[in-house]
């Protein structure tokens, strides 16, 4: 298949983009313009970790005439998106999550496009943020729109689980909040959620369907990843507990300075993120009886975080934290 690939730089794009020329489909990635292209060094390293596929520069914000013209004419099969706003505050998360998808869905569905797999997340489930509530919005316009559609949930990602190993090592306390035990995950790889994004394009089994998914093995707790990594490198067990009812100061200390400093308005929002992640385990949410099930999450690939975690220790792999490093 013809695929055009949105939000190809990040990790998980860079793993379908893989994953999709793998498969035998022809790849072609809609960059930013800002997406690191500052120079001819930029551009050859964009190339290298999307080596194989066609990659055009634009503005993924906005459609032009143009771009739908050549959607046309390449004829394309499927639009992938990976695109997700990169701080989740109110304008980034209506911004991107929403509009620019939006804009894109009509931009296939007037080129002719048939398909349109779409990478959102688990967190969706219990909709308490703006970025979710943008998530959500674009989910109802995609099942609505007569294409043929999947919506992918992932859990947990292997990066967002990877920014406290800096500290194991320094011999610092692992942070959780409360006991350690109030959320679970089942973590999911970039290169097992990029195969697994591949194959809705072709199993039509996932096909105008919402699919939550995780990885393989059980469902661990914030607890069990600290005594993991204590034990690969063979550290002492320190825990810092982190209450819950501090990240409620914070918030509300946000929220009463942003009526004055308008600018903290976004950070008592990307805080009100922080506490739903202390507070939410990434599993799939039972409305009828109003908790999360681990059973009920489908597993897929063969990685565990804990064996991603011995590749780590071993020097096999490094993670590229980002905006993940909010505990290093």
């Amino acid at each position: 298949m013809r695929v055009l690939l949105l939000g190809a730089t990040g990790t998980i794009g860079q793993a379908t983009c893989k994953a999709l020329l793998e498969a035998g489909h022809s790849v072609t990635c809609l960059i930013r313009h800002k997406a690191g292209f500052k120079n001819q060094a930029s551009i050859e390293k964009i190339h290298g970790l999307l080596a194989g596929a066609e990659i055009r520069l634009g503005d993924v914000q906005s459609v032009s005439t143009a771009q739908v013209q050549s959607l046309r004419d390449d004829r394309f099969d499927a639009i992938v998106s990976c695109l997700a706003s990169r701080t989740g505050s109110p304008n980034d998360a209506w911004a991107i999550d929403y509009q620019a998808h939006s804009r894109w869905l009509k931009a296939a569905q007037s080129a002719g496009i048939g398909q349109f797999v779409l990478l959102s997340a688990i967190c969706v489930q219990k909709p308490l943020l703006a970025f979710q509530q943008a998530k959500l919005a674009f989910e109802k316009e995609l099942c609505a729109s007569g294409m043929v559609y999947s919506i992918v949930r992932p859990t947990a990602f292997f990066k967002s689980l990877s920014g406290q190993i800096e500290r194991i090592k320094k011999n610092k306390s692992f942070l959780v909040f409360g006991n350690g035990e109030l959320t679970a995950c089942k973590p999911i790889s970039d290169h097992d959620l990029a195969y697994f994004i591949t194959s809705c394009l072709t199993e039509p089994a996932k096909h105008h369907r919402i699919l939550p998914i995780g990885g393989p093995g059980e469902a661990i707790t914030p607890l069990q990843q600290g005594q993991y990594l204590f034990k690969l490198f063979n550290k002492k067990p320190k825990y810092t507990r982190v209450p819950v009812a501090m990240l409620d100061v914070i918030i509300h200390l946000l929220r009463v300075a942003g009526w004055i400093v308008p600018s903290l308005k976004d950070k008592a929002e990307l805080a009100c993120i922080g506490r739903y992640y202390a507070t939410e385990s990434m599993l799939v949410w039972d409305p009828k009886t109003q908790r999360y099930d681990a059973d009920a999450t489908p597993s897929s690939g063969t990685q565990t975080l804990f064996d991603h975690y011995d590749q780590l220790a071993a020097g096999q792999t490094k993670v590229q934290l980002g905006d993940h490093a909010v505990f290093s």
